[in-house]
């Protein structure tokens, strides 16, 4: 059986990396209590990034409730596409109970991956060799 960790290397840690994702969304996967920003990234797997403002989750023990939620069903989704991933939580959080939050999360996944792989193929990013994109 694999171990289900989360080490830093799937976390967005600096805000250079949430700052990509903030201006170059690619994927939304909207949800009356999230909201999913992606965009792909060249790392092979997925990173994620948690925005939980006081403004929708007033006690700090709500909000570390849903992140700690969040972060379980994120590792259990390993499968994932190579992408950054920001979830940001809505109003109306605070009520639900662990079950509902993984349920809803677990179709948020699913629906980010099939949006995923319905994105154009994209180019390959670098310097354009000599000779060649010239005509």
């Amino acid at each position: 059986m694999k171990a289900l960790n989360f080490p830093k290397s799937h976390r967005l840690l600096r805000p250079a990396d949430y700052g990509k994702v903030f201006n170059d969304v690619q994927l939304k996967v909207p949800h009356r209590n999230f909201l999913i920003l992606a965009t792909p990234n060249n790392l092979g797997h997925a990173r994620i990034g948690l925005v939980f403002a006081k403004k929708n989750l007033k006690l700090s023990v709500q909000r570390n409730r849903i992140k700690r939620q969040v972060r379980e069903t994120f590792r259990h989704r390993p499968d994932l596409p190579g992408m950054d991933i920001i979830v940001l939580a809505r109003q109306g959080l605070a009520v639900l109970d662990n079950q509902t939050v993984c349920r809803s999360l677990d179709g948020l996944w699913q629906r980010l991956a099939k949006k995923y792989y319905q994105l154009p193929p994209r180019k390959p990013a670098g310097p354009v060799p000599a000779g060649e994109g010239t005509d």
